[in-house]
């Protein structure tokens, strides 16, 4: 399928959220209007075991603007969101978390910055997150830096425009969400990292923990610091150069 230039896919990725779903898109509808993009909403239910799918299918039945795709069983958000890189079919693609800590209207800063860059990353300014939460992500953002050299505050939040091409080039893995930043400049991409708004969460309970924000992140860090020092460049400095003969058919 052809990609669309003039559109946009954002990917929320839903895992027992169904006290909010219906919240997303009156949330969306200001972006919606004001985006100089066409904007789809891809909503991805990772294996939810509550009502949530229920609810995704509801909204995109009522609205045009609504997409949706659902696993059979919980697979983790990158996969919910590599998932919704392959399903798309627009040239560019955003994401945001199902809770709405992030506003979608400032997906229009990130839109101002396009296509000048690959990746437009949201900060989370003032967050709105618990203590332990806060500075389990403080820490873990500074070690990030500190090996990877990606000169990006919050690489996890949930708020990014990429081009979709860049998005599907990167190496899938599972964790793979918190380093779009290193992964786009792997790919010797341009990112840079915008201020936006947070909030405290309204429904729903937080999906993270100790491992899975921490230590978990710690030892994906490391790998990929291996891989980035691993990697081998060259540079062709001739070829050949060929006409192709036409094939005539008779």
């Amino acid at each position: 399928m052809k990609e669309r230039a003039n559109g946009i896919t954002v990917i929320i990725p839903v895992f027992n959220e169904f006290e909010g779903i219906a919240r997303i898109l009156p949330a969306f509808e200001g972006y919606i209007s004001r985006s100089k993009f066409e904007v789809t909403l891809l909503l991805v239910n990772d294996g939810s075991t509550d009502k949530s799918l229920d609810e995704i299918k509801k909204i995109a039945a009522d609205s045009e603007r609504v997409d949706f795709i659902s696993f059979d069983k919980n697979a983790g958000l990158s996969a919910a969101i590599r998932a919704g890189f392959e399903k798309s079919t627009t040239k560019w693609v955003g994401y945001i978390d199902a809770d709405l800590q992030t506003d979608p209207m400032d997906f229009l800063k990130l839109e101002a910055m396009i296509p000048a860059y690959d990746l437009v990353t949201g900060r989370r300014e003032g967050r709105k997150d618990s203590t332990v939460k806060n500075m389990s992500s403080a820490f873990a953002n500074w070690f990030r830096d500190s090996m990877l050299h990606d000169g990006v505050h919050d690489s996890g939040c949930p708020l990014k425009i990429m081009s979709r091409s860049a998005a599907l080039d990167m190496p899938f893995f599972k964790g793979m969400h918190r380093f779009f930043p290193a992964l786009t400049l792997i790919q010797g991409k341009k990112v840079i990292e915008i201020p936006v708004s947070h909030f405290p969460r309204i429904t729903g309970k937080s999906k993270f923990n100790v491992w899975n924000r921490l230590l978990a992140p710690l030892q994906d860090t490391i790998a990929l610091r291996w891989m980035m020092k691993r990697q081998s460049e060259y540079i062709i400095s001739e070829k050949s150069v060929k006409r192709q003969k036409a094939v005539h058919h008779e």
